[in-house]
């Protein structure tokens, strides 16, 4: 079987490649807790790429060719697109995005106060730190963007996909929240990546 022809292979091998890389340059393999913190920050780095990459296929790919297939009255519209893509792509975007969360408090909640100290963005410390409420910008944003994505996103997109029972009006209403949650996840995700990647790379300004 050509392990290219599925997504699970790629994905298995990948991270075994990643694995042996880190033991090959490491001298080998020694599980403690900054391994395990230096796991985390690679799951988390892997998770986030799948949760942006896939909101921006949202948002500048599908959305945009949905309202052109629906314009288009002689074209093949987009029932395919809703029934055998849409799905798969929810299903890795909302998982992704609350993985990502996840393992972004894990790495905070390993320094004494860091979790605290981020979502305060460093006010309840002296001297304030510059690190903290970089960072605690990039937080919440990220968990503004992961309730949109499970709070308005996910249920309304269950109506638009017939996932769940809904009058065509109850359909209409979804459309806007959804568009306009992932919108702001969208216009969000800009000023957080620069606030996660800040305070250890520069800011780029």
């Amino acid at each position: 079987m050509n392990p290219l022809t599925t997504v699970k292979w790629p994905l298995i091998i990948g991270f075994v490649l990643a694995v042996a890389i880190a033991a090959l340059v490491g001298g080998g393999l020694t599980f403690n807790a900054a391994t395990l913190a230096s796991l985390t920050r690679w799951l988390h780095i892997v998770f986030g790429v799948f949760w942006i990459g896939l909101l921006y296929y949202f948002n500048a790919v599908q959305t945009p060719a949905m309202a052109i297939a629906a314009a288009d009255k002689g074209g093949p519209g987009g029932a395919g697109i809703n029934k055998y893509v849409a799905p798969r792509a929810l299903l890795w975007f909302r998982w992704s995005a609350l993985a990502t969360w996840l393992a972004g408090a894990y790495l905070l909640s390993q320094t004494h106060g860091r979790f605290i100290n981020t979502f305060t963005f460093g006010l309840l410390e002296q001297p304030v730190s510059h690190s903290n409420i970089i960072m605690g910008f990039g937080a919440w944003f990220g968990t503004i963007m992961l309730f949109n994505v499970w709070g308005l996103i996910w249920p309304n997109q269950k109506k638009i996909l017939g996932l769940v029972p809904a009058t065509d009006e109850q359909k209409a209403a979804a459309r806007k929240v959804a568009l306009y949650a992932s919108r702001i996840n969208f216009l969000l995700s800009i000023p957080m990546l620069m606030c996660m990647v800040g305070p250890s790379h520069g800011l780029p300004f």
